[in-house]
């Protein structure tokens, strides 16, 4: 069983309890105006150059199997990430984000430190990207790390239900985003309905599985009074919920985009205030925080 990452995260902090380690899948479904992880969209492999200190020695360009790879900041038509150029680079400013790893040899690599996050009450997140898009992936790797490592899992909600629901028994704990509760304009800012979200969410609120809605607050999107109603009405009496996580956005979610040779182009004001009322969750008693 074979998967597609493109980092794992050591000592995490905010990923779930604890220090944890975090993977990051790569593909995801949805295409959220403000995600600053870009290189963990697509499925395939993708070459990533830095824009910054490239000496103009041509060592890439030599090497690329098609001719044309740019020097410094580029990639050529057609690129596949070989990885050619980048171990050519001796100034070390390009990289692949993907690699392809069996279950195996990934719960072999998260289980050499695992007693030093469980000592901190940690574990090992699985993040994205979507996790739900490599579902079999994933619980086979669960099953390998087996029950004394604490799990937890980050996601859009998007997904297959049937994995959803196979995830919900599998995980210890599930952090659930909730970006819009209003499907135009979910599918405005993201690409896709919230209605399997939702239904996915519902699973979550009926189950024993605890877990944690989690808001992206985005200034002038999401960050309304509106919102986050919905969000407490939907969570209220849900006898697994912890609480309610909003993170703010932040001005830096564009940075990785021109290592990719994309446009950040979040279609809403970077710079306007964030709305943020918790008191509408303490209303129907639920726990919030913001992160």
């Amino acid at each position: 069983m074979n998967g597609s990452l493109f980092d794992i995260k050591e000592c995490a902090i905010h990923d779930g309890p604890g220090l944890r380690q975090t993977v990051f899948l790569k593909g995801c479904p949805l295409r959220c105006s403000w995600c600053h992880n870009p290189e963990g969209l697509s499925a395939r492999p993708e070459l990533m150059v830095s824009p910054n200190g490239c000496t103009g020695c041509g060592r890439c360009r030599e090497v690329c199997p098609l001719g044309g790879t740019m020097v410094g900041f580029g990639k050529p038509p057609g690129c596949t990430a070989c990885g050619l150029c980048v171990t050519a680079c001796p100034q070390r400013i390009r990289r692949v984000a993907g690699e392809t790893v069996s279950a195996e040899t990934l719960a072999a690599r998260l289980m050499e430190n695992a007693d030093y996050y469980a000592g901190t009450g940690g574990g090992v997140t699985f993040s994205g990207g979507e996790p739900l898009m490599q579902a079999d992936f994933v619980l086979e790797t669960l099953r390998l790390l087996g029950p004394a490592v604490h799990t937890a899992l980050e996601t859009s909600g998007y997904g297959d239900e049937n994995a959803f629901a196979a995830f919900t028994d599998a995980f210890n704990l599930i952090l659930f985003d909730l970006k819009s509760m209003d499907d135009d304009i979910h599918r405005r800012y993201t690409g896709v309905s919230n209605r399997l979200i939702l239904k996915n969410a519902r699973r979550l609120c009926r189950g024993n599985t605890p877990f944690i809605f989690r808001i992206p607050v985005i200034p002038g999107v999401n960050d309304t009074e509106a919102h986050y109603r919905a969000v407490a009405e939907l969570a209220q009496g849900a006898p697994s919920l912890l609480r309610v996580e909003l993170l703010p956005y932040h001005i830096t979610a564009g940075a990785k985009y021109a290592l990719l040779q994309k446009a950040y182009q979040p279609g809403f004001e970077t710079d306007r205030p964030i709305h943020i009322d918790l008191d509408i969750f303490t209303r129907h008693g639920i726990r919030s925080c913001v992160l």
